[in-house]
């Protein structure tokens, strides 16, 4: 089971840092990734972090470097920094953990309720 946490709202060129706890054993064994949709948009990749050490992180293009994605092992959670946040980043945010690390939200097979980011202008 996952709960998605730290959404809210933020004005532009603030700072957002999303979690993502994870019920159940052997959570180094999957990786987490970060999805987001926004009304009438398809829901979209973020970013995404391999198992174990979370060696492996990889992010979208729009995230240009304002987002960092992390894990802690000993507590069960992920986490999505969010710094430098536009309007454009206004959406509901889920995370989502499976033992294969991938880009793409069928790869996935737990998903967290999703956590609302609303960024003001």
């Amino acid at each position: 089971q996952l709960q998605a946490s730290g959404g809210g709202l933020v004005q532009v060129g603030g700072s957002l840092r999303l979690s993502c706890k994870v019920s159940g054993p052997s959570f180094s064994d999957y990786a987490i990734g970060w999805f987001r949709q926004s009304p009438g948009k398809e829901r979209e990749f973020v970013a995404t972090i391999s198992w174990n050490d979370g060696d492996h992180t990889y992010y979208a293009r729009f995230v240009k470097g304002r987002f960092a994605v992390s894990r802690d092992n000993a507590n069960n959670v992920g986490y999505l920094q969010m710094n430098n946040l536009t309007p454009e980043d206004t959406a509901v945010y889920y995370c989502a953990a499976d033992l294969r690390y991938g880009r793409n939200a069928h790869e996935y097979d737990f998903w967290g309720q999703g956590t609302l980011v609303t960024v003001s202008s």
